[in-house]
């Protein structure tokens, strides 16, 4: 006799346990799950198609009550909502443009962290390593947006209780008289407690040695914060490559703690041109071969002839708004406008860019 927990869920004795349907919305999701509170084991049913074979297999002698069925449920949505949300954060993860080498670094991390949610569940050690993060590379190149992905990933792995990313520079962080930073700081991280503490620049919390300088007090008390929240706070910190290494060698506090670098590096003149027509896209523009042609030979100059401030995304952000202010300016002007004029931008836009 089947429970009915609700339109997305059946439970039904099966055998010596009992078995789960489950469907979301139009699309039905698998996952395995584990439940060490019902004593509980779920694993993925095979994939034949058809509604008569359950989602979830349960392999529990466990009797098949109205409360177990509730729990199961619960369990199992919480879990495949887990599922999804996890998958979302990596495909919008993998969907970037470019930062092939930090895709490979975060997904070796998300690996790690897998395992180590393995040991704790087999009765194994954990494992020793630390989950804070530096991020290295010039601006625009997509750090702000990896480190909420990242925030997302370690919340929906276990890692986080909350996953929001809390960003801040020196300014959120530093006061100007002595006993102000310390508050500031302490504000900051309370926002950021189960989430990603993300500091961007952090490198000039210790600019300079002078007397009324307090970047250092911010780092003593970003410092003592991971070490008494280590279990629910992650902090990443962001910078110039050079300046950034010279900044954690410089305390060992901060030597000791982030000693994994993920290196965010320029993006390519066929990247800056994926990103304009990414943005194109979404804006809803449309382009030709003489635009993409004239764009690809810009971002090549400007790619040739770059230096360490190079803006990469925020460079052809700029030159995106550029282009639609002047198709903007152009149909403002123009006698009879069709919606084909609308949406598009010509080389007459991007050459004035």
């Amino acid at each position: 006799m089947p429970i009915e927990l609700s339109s997305n869920f059946l439970l039904m004795k099966s055998g010596n346990g009992i078995s789960l349907h489950a469907s979301y919305g139009e699309k039905k999701k698998t996952v395995d799950v584990y439940s060490p509170e019902l004593n509980t084991k779920y694993t993925k049913a095979p994939e034949h198609g058809t509604d008569s074979v359950p989602d979830y297999i349960v392999d529990t002698g466990m009797n098949c009550t109205a409360e177990n069925a509730i729990a199961c449920q619960e369990v199992c949505a919480k879990e495949a909502d887990t599922t999804t949300t996890l998958e979302g954060a990596l495909d919008e993860l993998n969907s970037l443009v470019g930062l092939q080498q930090v895709k490979k670094e975060v997904t070796s991390l998300i690996n790690l962290l897998k395992v180590q949610k393995l040991h704790r569940e087999n009765g194994l050690p954990d494992l020793l390593f630390s989950r804070h993060l530096v991020f290295v590379g010039n601006p625009g190149t997509g750090k702000t947006t990896v480190a909420r992905l990242i925030a997302s990933i370690y919340h929906e792995l276990g890692v986080l209780s909350k996953g929001q990313l809390v960003e801040v520079d020196r300014s959120g962080l530093v006061g100007g008289y002595v006993g102000q930073t310390a508050i500031k700081t302490q504000e900051v991280i309370q926002k950021a407690l189960g989430g990603v503490l993300f500091i961007d620049e952090a490198y000039t919390l210790a600019k300079d040695n002078s007397f009324n300088d307090y970047g250092q007090e911010a780092i003593d008390t970003i410092l003592k914060a991971m070490e008494d929240h280590r279990d629910d706070l992650v902090v990443i910190v962001a910078g110039y490559p050079g300046l950034m290494e010279r900044f954690i060698n410089s305390n060992p506090g901060l030597k000791s703690r982030f000693n994994r670098y993920i290196t965010f590096e320029d993006y390519t003149p066929s990247e800056l041109l994926e990103i304009f027509e990414s943005m194109c896209k979404k804006s809803g523009y449309t382009t030709d071969y003489t635009v993409d042609h004239y764009v690809l030979e810009y971002f090549t100059n400007k790619y040739n002839h770059r230096d360490d401030f190079f803006a990469n995304g925020r460079e052809v952000r700029n030159f995106f708004e550029r282009a639609a202010v002047n198709q903007a300016n152009r149909l403002a002007i123009a006698y009879e406008i069709s919606g084909d004029d609308i949406a598009m931008l010509t080389l007459e836009d991007v050459e004035q860019a």
